[in-house]
């Protein structure tokens, strides 16, 4: 029996998740389309750069993905870690 697509959630729908995807993206190309209009005072310089925050906000991300990433491969434990500590 095929599940009925109007028996899910809203935000689990094709649609309405190109719909959410969509209104995101218009919302930071407005974001960073209203520098334009709105003069940004930096304080340092490179801060004043047109879309210099969404660029910062990118990088810092990415930045804090890979170190999360990295840390995954020196803290992460087997799967059968604490069964394994059980036996002994």
């Amino acid at each position: 029996m095929k599940p009925d697509p109007d028996d899910d959630s809203w935000l689990v729908r094709p649609s309405s998740i190109r719909l959410l995807w969509r209104i995101l993206w218009a919302v930071l190309a407005l974001t960073v389309a209203a520098q334009a209009v709105i003069d940004v005072k930096g304080y340092f310089g490179v801060d004043a750069w047109y879309g210099f925050g969404a660029v910062f906000g990118f990088v810092s991300c990415l930045i804090m993905v890979v170190v999360a990433k990295g840390l995954g491969l020196f803290l992460k434990r087997d799967q059968d870690y604490y069964r394994e500590q059980e036996h002994d």
